[in-house]
């Protein structure tokens, strides 16, 4: 049997610096707590939970959700990279569309250190040993940390195949950080200029600036997903349901095609949303915001092309049409997204969730997106895992 979904309550933390935050149990626990409330449920009403985590010990999701409770139920901790929190939320969805449960409970965190990503494991073969071995092959730069390496060489490849400008990404950077500026949860409010993101420091000449990388956040964020049986019987909201979702891993084309683009996702986001979309039963032109994973301002841009919002070597004209914000075709990343408004791996998913269900519900505040009735979500990690969520406002 299949049921349909239905986003009950959403939770979501103020996004700090590294060291500036509660620990990691403690951020899991608001976040459930807010999406309870929001819900207008009791943790007694949850049957099944997910935790989302990627820096942590075995059994950290069981440590931050008995804060909340102790009732026996099943917790599954999960861990897929930098889409960590939209599989956990993936499993939440699945388990109460298959009917197993009718109330499942996803939540994620990170309390992440200052600087470049780097694996906790120094003793054994990384999980990217053949994406690093490939982007030696192909970008070399080893000075150079592995994630700026991938992402920026991915944006060089563009550059290079389609003649896409730096200062095209810097447009990118400069309408997220307009956009978390009306984000209260948002770890960077400050507003920068194109002109701001192309003076800052080079992290790869000509390659990428700083501003154009997404910073190490602490965070946490929690969705309450129920069946329609069940929120009717409880007298939940069901304005808005999930209508498509899929969850994509590598293709051979990642390695084979030998190109840099392909090494960091477009294929899985390729995949992922040409599944979601036919499972809505909808396309790309139906969509009104978007929250998806900039990482990089580089990766927005390939993100465009994957999602099919403009075929590929479009996406410089998309954001030159101002068809990524407000008054244009789509609004992306209202929330500022990953590059302004952080990116605590495990929570990242959610806290797009948490942006998206607001959005649908009208209750975005000053980042509303006017008349929003179908929502996309994008949450990427590399090794790999490409996560598409769709949802619906239920008029």
């Amino acid at each position: 049997m299949s049921h349909k979904v239905f986003v009950a309550g959403v939770g979501m933390i103020p996004f700090k610096k590294p060291g500036t935050s509660e620990p990691y149990d403690v951020m899991g626990e608001v976040a459930i707590r807010q999406a309870l409330a929001d819900a207008g449920l009791d943790f007694s009403d949850i049957q099944q939970a997910y935790a989302g985590y990627v820096y942590g010990d075995s059994t950290c999701g069981q440590k931050a959700m008995y804060r909340v409770g102790m009732t026996g139920i099943p917790l599954i901790n999960v861990n897929n990279n930098c889409a960590t929190g939209s599989s956990a939320l993936f499993l939440a969805r699945q388990a109460v569309q298959s009917g197993a449960v009718d109330c499942a409970l996803a939540f994620g965190f990170e309390q992440m250190n200052p600087g470049a990503l780097k694996s906790a494991w120094t003793d054994r073969a990384p999980a990217l040993e053949r994406a690093q071995k490939l982007v030696d092959e192909l970008v070399g730069q080893p000075e150079i940390p592995s994630a700026i390496r991938q992402f920026a060489g991915a944006g060089r490849a563009h550059m290079q195949k389609y003649g896409t400008k730096l200062e095209t990404f810097a447009k990118i950077r400069a309408k997220a950080s307009q956009h978390a500026a009306r984000n209260p949860l948002a770890v960077f409010r400050n507003v920068v200029s194109t002109e701001d993101v192309m003076a800052a420091p080079m992290l790869w000449d000509g390659v990428i600036t700083r501003l154009m990388a997404c910073p190490p956040t602490c965070g946490g964020a929690a969705a309450i997903v129920v069946s329609e049986a069940f929120a009717k019987k409880r007298g939940l909201r069901t304005d808005v349901f999930i209508a498509g979702q899929s969850l994509t891993t590598d293709t051979p084309s990642t390695y084979d095609a030998r190109d840099m683009i392909r090494v960091v996702g477009f294929d899985m986001t390729r995949l992922a949303a040409s599944q979601a979309y036919q499972q809505a039963g909808i396309g790309p032109e139906d969509v009104d915001v978007i929250e998806l994973h900039d990482c990089f301002a580089q990766n927005e841009l390939l993100t465009y092309e994957g999602l099919g919002l403009c075929a590929e070597g479009e996406g410089p004209k998309l954001v030159d049409d101002g068809d990524n914000t407000y008054g244009g075709r789509w609004v992306v990343n209202p929330s500022g997204g990953l590059l302004s408004k952080g990116h605590p791996l495990g929570a990242t998913g959610l806290a797009q969730c948490y942006e998206l269900t607001h959005q649908l519900r009208g209750t975005a505040d000053q980042r509303q997106v006017a008349g929003a009735k179908v929502a996309l979500q994008h949450n990427l990690g590399l090794g790999g895992a490409g996560v598409v969520t769709l949802y619906q406002r239920a008029d």
